[in-house]
């Protein structure tokens, strides 16, 4: 699979989550959709709000950047996507921000394609979108970044 860039002013809201951490549904492998997004807000099936969070079969978390050292430039690290992979995703939704300004580094996208995994690098709300379909049918991972 490529890489998609694509940029778009839709944002998709489809439900309230409980505010509620908690490991999604263990038993069940399936990544947990996303029920609403605005600025500064992710609210995950399950899981709860978050302003930056990390999607993966089974479960999330919030998304600290400053465990790998993560900025907006030069961007999203290949340690970002490890638990991603540790998770068994065969796609890999990287949103770049709702202004786009959250970099990829090449070295993250090398290491996807490397392992043949699937990679997507959208603006937010396209993150969302693309997300949530991709959600219904493979083992999709996401970093999500709800800001600039």
């Amino acid at each position: 699979m490529g890489i998609y860039r694509e940029s778009d002013n839709h944002i998709r809201t489809t439900g309230r989550a409980p505010r509620v951490w908690h490991s999604f549904a263990m038993a069940e492998r399936r990544s947990p959709l996303i029920v609403a997004v605005a600025w500064g807000e992710i609210e995950v099936e399950n899981l709860g709000t978050f302003k930056d969070v990390k999607l993966y079969p089974g479960g999330g978390r919030a998304w600290d950047w400053s465990e790998t050292g993560t900025s907006h430039s030069p961007g999203i690290r290949p340690a970002d996507v490890a638990e991603l992979i540790d998770n068994g995703v065969t796609v890999v939704v990287l949103a770049s921000g709702m202004e786009e300004r959250l970099g990829v580094t090449d070295e993250t996208l090398d290491l996807l394609r490397s392992r043949g995994i699937g990679v997507h690098v959208l603006e937010t709300r396209a993150a969302v979108r693309t997300y949530n379909e991709l959600a219904a049918s493979v083992p999709v991972g996401a970093l999500l970044h709800s800001t600039c």
